[in-house]
């Protein structure tokens, strides 16, 4: 394991490697898988949503860097890389797309620099959303992106794993107002009004095994986040349903999945789609 950094607790599960343990992955622990077969225990559902995030993901990404134009990208609380990452998908559509990855977990960071070691056109930070002055001032940010130009910034399952004490809105406030109009925001988001029972039940679980709290939001809380930004087209609705590409993208019925999902321009106007 010459891939985990000095100094890292592996006795203490984060919700990145969580993650990547739902994704099949291999840069997990014994109390990552511990916590994420709790959270399984109560709500089998779980590795297949994080599978139907991580699609969003991909058709967010495509749209941004197609209809939308955008060749640079924030994502932030990325967590572990999988296939399929922002950049990968970004130079698909558009060749030379610049990417910029944030995650606070080290083990996120870490492997992430081994991947993006040879590649000029994306790097990683290690930073926390709670402090988006940081994130935004980061040298390494903004030797990568130019915000006089639109940016697409990606926060996806994150803004959960934020609670209402430590300001959400008021983060999202600091980071819109460094883009310029034209920019996007993607998000997703758990919401109680899906499913309060499994929503509840994942968030009493987590915040008893993983560092870090999770809290469930309304509709309308979520919708606060995208404040200032026009919703493209269908708007903020189930994970699975924003633009499906395929079979694979999510369950048979949409409702299963307690997730909500949308993606934003910023600036007056309808967007292009």
């Amino acid at each position: 394991m010459n891939w985990i950094p000095p100094g890292v607790d592996t006795t203490k599960a984060t919700m990145a490697r969580v993650y990547d343990y739902w994704l099949g992955g291999e840069h997990n622990f014994r109390a990552d898988q511990d916590a994420a077969r709790s959270i399984m225990a109560v709500d089998p559902r779980v590795p297949a949503m994080a599978r139907a995030n991580r699609a969003f993901l991909r058709r967010a990404v495509r749209y941004m860097a197609g209809e939308g134009g955008i060749r640079q990208f924030l994502d932030v609380g990325s967590g572990i890389p999988t296939q399929q990452n922002v950049h990968e998908i970004a130079h698909e559509a558009a060749p030379g797309s610049r990417v910029v990855y944030v995650d606070k977990d080290d083990v996120a960071v870490a492997h992430s620099r081994q991947i993006l070691d040879r590649s000029p056109h994306a790097t990683v930070i290690q930073a926390d959303l709670r402090d988006p002055g940081r994130i935004l001032g980061h040298p390494e940010v903004r030797r990568l992106l130019d915000f006089s130009q639109p940016v697409g910034l990606l926060l996806l399952a994150v803004l959960h794993l934020i609670p209402d004490s430590d300001g959400p809105e008021q983060i999202l406030k600091n980071l819109r107002g460094a883009l310029v109009q034209g920019s996007y925001l993607a998000i997703s988001h758990a919401c109680p009004d899906v499913d309060p029972d499994g929503v509840a039940a994942f968030q009493a679980v987590y915040n008893d095994r993983v560092a870090g709290t999770a809290v469930g939001r309304t509709r309308e809380e979520i919708a606060r986040f995208l404040n200032g930004f026009t919703l493209v087209r269908p708007g903020l609705v189930r994970l699975a349903e924003w633009r499906p590409e395929s079979p694979a993208d999510g369950p048979e019925d949409p409702a299963d999945f307690p997730l909500l999902a949308g993606v934003g321009r910023l600036g007056r106007g309808s967007s292009r789609t």
